[in-house]
């Protein structure tokens, strides 16, 4: 049996005791911590890629982008050719929102700290849209939401050459619902960095809504920052909690490996 202490108030829990992952119980144990906390620590493990994808296997169905199971996450273009991408997740955001059907969790596992800077900060949108007032949550009824690779990068170029541009509009956009009406009767927030606008809303008007909901999301009584030591392994439920990198030095040692678990439930 695992034993779990809480990481925060809202969101979050440290895993002790795990002794086999591959363990059936345990993964099933997981499984139930991550629905109802949003992200896991499990401390010291020091996986290697393999360990991790076998892991991640007890977890769900692997997905394998560009063939590859595992994702070396790193500001160093050197160590990955997704650096420059990888510039936005320095904003809070959940991934996925431009599919169809948005994964389902992410594991990472630290290979190499940052020695200023280089934390991972989550935010539940469970736990914020429980704590809006009846008169907040009928105002977000029924909202729709326009995601975009676009709006995501422009937070990091926000005058882009036209080739730059160009390119981004490439890629599909997606609507969603503001507020998730879940299979499981749970709600959450479908918010972050890639909401571009709100359908049928004035430009400023939605502008004004996405950054008031996303910065009341945020607050800290909503939040867990974690500092990442070699060797730790933290999960979280991509569904609904908002994540980002804390600014460190692209040149720095900070790598993460990643693998991500397919979700089952399309966006509403």
């Amino acid at each position: 049996m695992i034993e779990t202490t809480a990481l925060s108030p809202a969101l979050g829990v440290q895993v002790h005791g795990v002794e086999d992952l591959l363990d059936d119980v345990v993964a099933a144990q997981c499984l139930e911590a991550l629905k109802w906390r949003g992200v896991l620590l499990i401390r010291g493990l020091n996986l290697s890629d393999e360990q991790q994808v076998a892991f991640s296997r007890k977890l769900g169905t692997v997905l394998a982008p560009g063939g590859k199971e595992v994702f070396v996450v790193s500001l160093n273009p050197e160590k990955s050719r997704s650096a420059e991408y990888l510039k936005g997740t320095l904003f809070w955001h959940i991934d996925d929102t431009t599919n169809d059907i948005p994964a389902k969790a992410t594991m990472l596992t630290c290979k190499h700290a940052a020695m200023v800077g280089g934390g991972t900060e989550f935010a539940s949108t469970y736990a914020a849209y429980e704590s809006l007032s009846d008169n907040e949550r009928k105002r977000y009824e029924g909202l729709r939401v326009v995601h975009s690779f676009e709006a995501a990068q422009r937070l990091v170029h926000p005058d882009p050459p036209a080739d730059m541009l160009a390119g981004w509009r490439k890629l599909p956009t997606h609507e969603t619902s503001l507020v998730w009406d879940r299979k499981d009767g749970r709600r959450s927030l479908v918010i972050g960095a890639t909401a571009d606008h709100i359908v049928g809303m004035r430009p400023e008007e939605s502008r004004e809504l996405l950054d008031e909901l996303l910065a009341y999301t945020t607050q800290e009584r909503f939040s867990y920052t974690h500092e990442w030591q070699v060797g730790d392994v933290v999960i979280w439920d991509n569904t609904g909690m908002l994540h980002r990198a804390l600014p460190y030095d692209p040149s720095s040692e900070r790598e993460m490996h990643r693998t991500t678990m397919a979700g089952s439930e399309a966006w509403a």
